[in-house]
């Protein structure tokens, strides 16, 4: 049995052990997500809203910029009360956070998540929720009550969005098989996209099933602004002002560019003439498709994922969309949730582990990540098409779902606000 005395020349060494891994803030890291934060609400206000808005037809703009604000506002509410525990709190199954930090009950000004603020931390993520769900409405605008988006919204993002939210990045069970989502492929894209395509078909067609944009400037203004968060939502996702930030950054520029040419080349070929609506929505879809790559690939991984998105998501829109004769009525599905699944998918694929060690995709001799990869796409599509099909079943039986057919004619700025966006004699 050692002396008690002996152990005295040992307290320093430990000391300075524990010192050195003791979490430290970082004024650099810190300064970086408040700025990404503050890029990744630009995304939703007033980005997506202008982008969604501008592609509505011009009865519809200020209703379908109300459902992106509104989005913003209750997802922010529920994100304080519950949302950031149930989604980050500490593991409980692999299915959802524990609620210990209710109103961020514990959370102090001192509270660290690895090098930043845990408040921070918190916000960054609420950011995340609220332009989830926000994205779905494109695939319900110009025909659902805006009570029932209402509605919709705290029910979707409590009972879709933290549960698959926690399974990625809160310590779930698909962060534990290994799934690879660096800023939001599956717990963003597919999980809107897939709420989108349920919400379109039970909802049905509108009277006018057509994409007539009422203004392509704001559109583009809108493309323009989402690339310009987009750096905040992928790059900051790395946690810190670092070299993998940089990474994600220029992968998300190059796979935006590349995809934007694609669907450009693609459009051009297919139609004979190249739209500025398809410039717009090839930017969407590479932003889309590299998000959960972002910091898991190099950039010839970005390039092919880029161009692939591209393409792909121009021939879901114009030819098997038509085919099928769903009224997504601003493609949700067809950009966030196709991009989505071409993006997780080949993350499994180009995951480079020279750029990111926690990833190691097919190319680079570990073939089981592309399997992980498919589980987390099946996983979330399943799970987030059948609790979107209850949601709104739940909200016809409270509220209703859709505008009546005068009103749909009237449009939903003057039905749903008693307002009209251009207020032309």
């Amino acid at each position: 049995m050692r002396r008690a005395g002996s152990i005295i020349p040992l307290l320093p060494v430990s000391l300075s052990f524990a010192q050195q891994q003791a979490p430290k803030l970082d004024t650099g890291d810190t300064a970086w997500l408040l700025v990404s934060s503050a890029l990744v609400m630009l995304m939703t206000l007033p980005g997506l809203a202008l982008f969604y808005g501008g592609m509505a037809k011009r009865k519809d703009t200020l209703n379908t910029i109300a459902m992106s604000f509104v989005a913003y506002c209750i997802a922010s509410v529920v994100w304080i009360i519950y949302g950031y525990t149930l989604a980050f709190g500490q593991d409980i199954g692999g299915v959802i956070g524990a609620p210990s930090k209710l109103f961020l009950q514990g959370v102090g000004i001192d509270s660290l998540q690895g090098t930043i603020p845990e408040l921070l931390f918190a916000m960054f993520q609420l950011t995340f929720a609220a332009i989830t769900v926000a994205l779905a409405s494109g695939s319900f605008v110009e025909r659902l009550k805006f009570s029932s988006w209402v509605l919709f919204v705290l029910l979707w993002v409590s009972l879709v969005y933290l549960p698959i939210a926690h399974w990625v990045w809160g310590g779930g069970f698909l962060a534990k098989d290994g799934a690879l989502d660096f800023a939001g492929g599956t717990v963003v894209h597919i999980n809107a996209g897939i709420a989108g395509l349920v919400g379109a078909l039970i909802l049905g067609k509108r009277k006018e099933a057509v994409l007539l944009p009422s203004n392509l400037p704001l559109v583009v203004l809108g493309a323009g602004l989402l690339w310009f968060g987009w750096f905040g939502f992928n790059a900051g996702s790395a946690l810190g002002a670092n070299s993998l930030a940089a990474v994600a950054m220029l992968n998300t520029n190059i796979a935006t560019a590349v995809a934007a040419l694609g669907w450009m080349f693609a459009e051009w070929f297919h139609r004979g003439k190249p739209t500025v609506l398809g410039l717009a929505s090839g930017v969407i879809a590479g932003l889309v498709a590299i998000t959960p790559a972002a910091g898991f690939v190099n950039v010839v991984g970005a390039v092919v994922i880029g161009i692939i998105a591209g393409v792909v998501c121009y021939f879901m829109v114009a030819e098997v969309k038509q085919k099928l004769g769903y009224d997504d009525a601003l493609d949700v599905f067809g950009i966030h949730g196709v991009a989505g699944i071409v993006g997780a998918l080949l993350t499994g694929v180009f995951a480079d582990p020279s750029i990111n060690q926690a990833g190691k995709g097919l190319l680079y001799g570990n073939p089981a990540q592309l399997f992980v990869q498919i589980k987390s796409v099946i996983v979330t599509i399943v799970y987030s098409g059948v609790i979107t099909a209850v949601i709104f079943f739940v909200a016809k039986a409270l509220t209703g779902l859709k505008v009546n057919g005068e009103e749909e004619i009237t449009g939903l700025d003057r039905s749903q606000h008693g307002e009209n966006a251009y207020n032309i004699s």
